[in-house]
């Protein structure tokens, strides 16, 4: 999906949400156990009742990865669905990969190419030849599938737990501290066409030195819901006149309910967060 397909369907969704496919199957409805495929059965349940409120999905590997041969089939079956009944929704693989460069082209083919995933999260710490093989490999794919879809790197950049003070936000001997230089830096591999950054909803104020530093870059935010993040403060440090803004929710809105009711509570709550984003739509117009 390219930045400005991105963009029109925020416009007209009036909805930046991002739906996080955190599918524990240990929370999910007990009827469902009884389905062959319980994980893919829920997703399916979810992506069919929230899918007007929101504009990407977000699954994260680890809760598929965790099932082995089974979870990833689940996972490979919950994009696949997307993709041809939800054709205008951005889908990120949450998996964090990032190695040295020949595993990276690797992981870059399974998820752009295999999978076929809009995005996938990308650990940075290994500088530039662990990333840029993640950015190097997209014209090429959607070159050799025919389409105009572009795939993206979102790396980390600064998170909401509390380790992230153990390094992210440690600065050098000029004041800059590393999830700024990691921006910073990144830009020389990428460009606002191609590159996203995670940053935690818990950070508020925070996203106006991101903002110094990454003016027109979207960034994936996960944290609102049950982890406490506030939209409002995001939307007023972190907002752009392009929204710049995936705004994620997992728990709170998939695990709303955990009865028969669960997929129409998952879409109460969808709604809920859409109205809100709406509303800071239309303030930032105003």
């Amino acid at each position: 999906m390219t930045r400005q397909e991105l963009i029109e369907n925020i416009r007209r969704k009036r909805s930046f949400l991002c739906v996080g496919l955190d599918t524990d199957i240990k929370k999910i409805p007990q009827h469902l156990l009884t389905e062959e495929d319980p994980i893919f059965a829920f997703n399916k349940a979810i992506v069919d009742a929230t899918a007007p409120y929101c504009i990407a999905y977000k699954p994260n590997l680890a809760f598929y990865e965790a099932h082995g041969v089974k979870g990833l089939m689940a996972f490979e079956k919950t994009v696949k669905y997307i993709r041809e009944n939800y054709p205008d929704q951005f889908i990120i693989a949450d998996a964090k990969r990032g190695d040295i460069g020949n595993t990276s082209k690797m992981y870059a083919q399974t998820f752009f190419g295999e999978y076929d995933v809009d995005a996938l999260t990308v650990a940075p710490y290994m500088g530039e030849d662990s990333v840029t093989p993640f950015i190097s490999l997209s014209p090429t794919l959607s070159q050799e599938e025919g389409d105009s879809r572009n795939h993206w790197v979102i790396l980390l950049a600064l998170t909401s737990n509390k380790g992230s003070f153990d390094f992210q936000l440690t600065e050098d001997k000029d004041g800059e501290r590393l999830f700024e230089k990691v921006i910073r830096k990144s830009q020389e591999w990428g460009n606002d066409e191609n590159l996203m950054y995670v940053v935690g909803a818990t950070r508020g104020e925070m996203f106006t030195d991101i903002r110094r530093v990454a003016p027109r870059a979207f960034l994936l935010v996960p944290g609102i819901g049950a982890q406490g993040g506030s939209l409002e403060e995001v939307c007023r440090y972190g907002m752009t006149p392009d929204c710049g803004l995936i705004v994620n929710s997992s728990r709170a809105i998939i695990y709303a309910s955990n009865g028969e009711d669960f997929a129409e509570a998952a879409a109460r709550e969808a709604h809920k967060v859409q109205q809100q984003m709406a509303q800071e739509i239309a303030r930032m117009k105003a």
